[in-house]
């Protein structure tokens, strides 16, 4: 299983946070927020992971995370978006990077408190993803149930009550997705849906959907990153990251402070 963290973009919404960085790499609480959909696939056992890039954070990103694992036997790389197209782009970038393996796709602000390790690891075909119900369904792909709680519809951000289950931002595919992604027709907005991935594998009866109850925060907004601190915080979801994290994170910290005290020498 290969990992993607899209963290490209350019986060208007969080202007003027972003003017200068990305929004990946703004604090949640403790710790930037790229760390948590690390952990997320770090704690899930895979040691391969993309991290898709806006071109003017390449090299912020590169300084934070290039060898931050290194030593770890756990290997990150880099790939340039440079005009956003979508979230399903990621698998198109991530052509390469996935190759004969199956993948398991995060959206770079989105944090999770519930562990999918179990998932993830047992994951074999087809399409894997992640409901929560949430008070807003019109500002998501939601995904409807049958009686027998089978999914049987996904849509993008309905204008009519369909759900208040939304699909969120984890999505485990096989390979065929990079295939599926590349023939899908961009939607109105003229972006590559990840909803219609969904749908393609719900088509084929090849889609199973999780639903999960706890926290699923999208620190996307000034407000919503404010709240996802505060819950972060209060739940202590940053000290349950995955050892190996800490330990990187420590090891850099402490590395940085060296740097600093031989510069005021």
């Amino acid at each position: 299983m290969k990992g993607i963290i899209l963290a490209g973009g350019t986060a208007t919404r969080l202007f003027p946070m972003t003017a200068t960085t990305s929004k990946q790499l703004l604090p949640v609480y403790d710790k930037q927020m790229i760390f948590y959909p690390l952990n997320t696939l770090i704690k899930a056992g895979i040691k391969d992971i993309l991290i898709i890039v806006a071109p003017e954070h390449s090299g912020q990103f590169l300084n934070l995370l290039g060898a931050l694992f290194r030593k770890y036997d756990i290997h990150i790389s880099f790939e340039v978006q440079s005009v956003p197209r979508g979230l399903a782009e990621a698998l198109i970038l991530g052509e390469n990077h996935i190759g004969n393996d199956n993948v398991a796709l995060i959206l770079g602000d989105n944090i999770f408190e519930d562990d999918f390790s179990k998932q993830i690891k047992e994951f074999k075909s087809g399409g894997h993803v992640f409901a929560r119900k949430v008070a807003d369904p019109e500002r998501f792909g939601v995904v409807k149930f049958n009686k027998n709680n089978k999914a049987i519809e996904i849509v993008e951000k309905p204008k009519e009550w369909i759900s208040d289950y939304a699909v969120t931002g984890l999505y485990l595919y096989d390979n065929r997705c990079v295939e599926i992604a590349k023939k899908m027709k961009p939607s109105d907005r003229g972006e590559i849906e990840i909803t219609d991935i969904n749908r393609a594998y719900l088509k084929k009866r090849e889609l199973e959907v999780t639903l999960f109850e706890g926290e699923w925060l999208d620190a996307g907004t000034p407000d919503s990153l404010l709240e996802a601190s505060l819950i972060v915080k209060e739940k202590g979801i940053s000290k349950k990251f995955h050892p190996i994290l800490n330990e990187a994170i420590d090891e850099f910290d402490e590395e940085l402070k060296i740097r600093s005290k031989k510069r005021l020498q």
